[in-house]
């Protein structure tokens, strides 16, 4: 577990324990199913992990990564094996979601169901992988067809390696915003939602979301691979980007109208002005030059702190242009509204402001200039990131009817807070990026 890269722990020695466990049927090939509950409570705060394990008697899938190790039970050569790289665990775990009758086995007071939203069982898994680049969960695609032998569209479903009390929120947004018919978003396929024992809670007994399935879209680039291209190549991302706008704002109306929407209340404002004033102390601790703009970071805060705040709504939460997809003949495609991953899950789940959302895109677009910031076009590039910002601006105002621009102080605020985040995960992750973010910092700074 310590050596995957969901693993959120950096203690040498992990002091893990199974909490619950809960099982699969495999018909075809009686192999051994079984999900593991893991709680690591040298993490601050514990975390727990959903491990799912396949059990064969025979090294069928060869000696790759997916092979944790080979025992001996009972006189019994026994491959265990990471389950989302098993075929025999993937297809029962999509089946448990798409069958009706499907079932999951009961095991250590943990319990799971699945339910599907759109599509029925009458499909055929003939293929899956895992997808590669996965950090907080694992993905698993599959390839489908219909009984009669047509391809089916294929369908990737995520397996939530922590889990936390409560509903997912990318499920929950993702699955209401599918409901309603958006073409925003992926369409909803299913979940498996469970029940296991936790000590830590009042009442011992959590509850959550164990995986989640959607319309895989394949063929295709995400919004962060189309503007490196268009910036390296001098070609104007501002349509796009316009676009991106568009459909940001269209979003954030769908999520107004499906969820409660709040005015904010004076602890509002002030628990979202803490958390930015945190997330600058820390940034100035792992950056220490980052003192001598301490002073014009709070006055940037002071004035928003004092400006008229919009209403508070769901929102996307950890916006950028890695999760967008640009879909030929369907345009921008918004994925993955699960939230910060480092923050509570039920925080994740609170109303926020969607500006937010907005300040996260336009450090995005920064961010690919800075990529490009050591080379022979870097004004050039800088220019490119301006003009995709404005235009994304843009975008938004006119589908949303919100003018941006007129709450400069609070966007001011909400993008440096985000700088100030960028700062603290450069400086422990990539060094070399650091420049990005302090620039950023630099620049929204200056204006006041």
């Amino acid at each position: 577990m310590a050596a995957q890269r969901w693993f959120a722990s950096g203690s040498a020695e992990p002091r893990l324990s199974r909490v619950g466990m809960w099982s699969l049927v495999d018909h075809k090939h009686q192999v051994g199913l079984e999900t593991h509950l893991i709680l690591d409570e040298s993490a601050t705060p514990p975390v727990l992990y959903q491990v799912p394990l396949s059990f064969r008697t025979s090294n069928l899938l060869g000696g790759d990564r997916a092979l944790i190790e080979r025992a001996t039970i009972d006189g019994r050569t026994i491959y265990i094996y990471d389950g989302p790289h098993d075929p025999a665990f993937t297809r029962a775990l999509l089946g448990l979601m798409l069958d009706d009758e499907a079932e999951a086995g009961e095991g250590d007071e943990t319990e799971a169901v699945g339910h599907h939203s759109l599509t029925s069982s009458e499909v055929r898994v003939t293929d899956s992988h895992v997808l590669r680049g996965e950090q907080s969960n694992t993905s698993i695609v599959f390839d489908l067809v219909h009984l009669n032998g047509k391809p089916a569209q294929p369908v990737i479903c995520k397996v939530f390696r922590a889990l936390a009390d409560g509903p997912n929120p990318d499920v929950v947004v993702q699955s209401a915003l599918s409901d309603a018919g958006s073409r925003l978003v992926p369409r909803a396929v299913g979940t498996v939602t469970g029940a296991w024992s936790d000590p830590r809670l009042p009442g011992g007994q959590a509850t959550g979301h164990f995986a989640f399935a959607q319309e895989f879209i394949p063929e295709v680039e995400d919004a962060w691979r189309v503007a490196l291209r268009s910036a390296e190549t001098g070609e104007s991302f501002s349509a796009l980007a316009r676009a991106l706008g568009e459909s940001t704002a269209q979003v954030h109306t769908e999520l107004a109208q499906l969820f409660p929407v709040r005015t904010p209340e004076a602890s509002d404002v002030g628990g979202i002005m803490a958390s930015m004033r945190e997330r600058a102390a820390q940034a100035v601790a792992e950056v220490p030059d980052l003192a001598e703009r301490q002073d014009a970071v709070e006055t940037v805060f002071r004035l928003a702190e004092s400006a008229e705040w919009p209403v508070f709504q769901r929102i996307h939460g950890d916006y950028h242009l890695g999760q967008v997809l640009g879909v030929p003949g369907r345009g921008w495609v918004i994925l993955d509204f699960e939230g910060e991953p480092l923050r509570p899950l039920a925080e994740r789940s609170e109303p926020d402001v969607t500006l937010r959302d907005v300040a996260g895109m336009l450090r995005s677009f920064d961010y690919v200039a800075g990529t490009f910031a050591a080379g022979p076009n870097a004004e050039a590039v800088r220019e490119w990131a301006l003009e995709a910002r404005e235009a994304f601006l843009d975008g938004y105002i006119t589908r949303s009817g919100n003018d941006l621009r007129a709450q400069r102080v609070l966007l001011d605020a909400f993008e440096l807070d985000k700088a100030l985040y960028e700062v603290s995960y450069e400086a422990r992750n990539r060094p070399d990026w650091l420049p990005i973010p302090v620039g950023a910092i630099r620049t929204l700074t200056e204006r006041v």
